[in-house]
């Protein structure tokens, strides 16, 4: 073979090669994907032994998750007959509610509702319900920070005082009232008396006010809210306090024994 035979050879070599790299190039190959996978094309929320190579060799996805990871194979939404993803959405806030504590520390929510359940593997919803603290400060908190002063009912003594002038001037009488109050709470030491020891959590005791206790208001400091927790302090045992929540009131009423006084 001459030198023209063999140059039309390389020629021809040359140009074979510049058509196989045309057509790798622009001519498309079939997509491999999940129909490739036969009778199991598809697979149910999470399976990472669901998956196909690209044509470039890479791994993509054929299990309902992958549209949470967007990994899925080009022709997922065909051959899965999948609709599209639908992600959740929310409406607007709330307002917010009132304090949880009348008086003192509390909490308030505020709520928004789904507009749109998500759908398809879409986005879930984002929390639906807030809380912060609040502090209540209603008008009746007053009355309320007052802490009672206690002492047992033997103390409520009539007794003529010896000391008293004749031309003095007895002090107005103002007839008892009572108040019922459920323990909530109660200090280690109120166990080292007798009588301070029934005070315990979610007893009932009854509390009476006196003439001598009462103030120019005609009650007694620290008689408590109904449905408002106070505070009280057994004056006769040092350490011994807690609280309580009033339940009942009763005019003109005595308590009966083995109940407290107010101070």
């Amino acid at each position: 073979m001459g030198a023209h035979g063999w140059s039309a050879v390389r020629m021809g070599i040359a140009v074979c090669g510049y058509l196989a790299f045309f057509c790798s190039e622009f001519v498309p190959v079939s997509e491999a994907g999940c129909r490739e996978r036969g009778n199991h094309n598809c697979c149910p929320s999470r399976d990472n032994k669901c998956f196909e190579y690209t044509r470039r060799k890479t791994v993509c996805y054929c299990d309902s998750y992958c549209q949470k990871t967007r990994d899925c194979c080009e022709d997922y939404q065909h051959v899965c007959q999948i609709s599209a993803a639908i992600d959740c959405a929310v409406g607007s806030w709330g307002p917010w509610s009132s304090c949880s504590s009348v008086c003192g520390v509390g909490s308030k929510e505020r709520s928004r509702q789904v507009s749109i359940p998500p759908r398809n593997g879409g986005t879930p919803c984002p929390d639906l319900r807030q809380r912060r603290g609040c502090y209540g400060n209603n008008v009746i908190c007053d009355n309320a920070k007052e802490v009672a002063k206690i002492l047992p009912d033997f103390y409520k003594r009539n007794f003529n005082d010896p000391w008293r002038r004749p031309h003095m001037l007895m002090k107005e009488e103002k007839d008892s009232y009572c108040v019922y109050l459920r323990v909530k709470q109660a200090s280690a030491a109120c166990k080292l008396k007798l009588w301070s020891a029934q005070l315990v959590r979610e007893r009932l005791v009854c509390a009476e006010c006196q003439s001598d206790a009462m103030s120019n208001s005609d009650r007694c400091a620290g008689d408590g809210k109904e449905g408002i927790r106070t505070f009280w302090t057994a004056a006769a045992t040092p350490g011994c306090h807690g609280s309580w929540m009033r339940e009942l009131s009763s005019e003109h009423c005595r308590c009966p024994p083995y109940s407290v006084l107010f101070v």
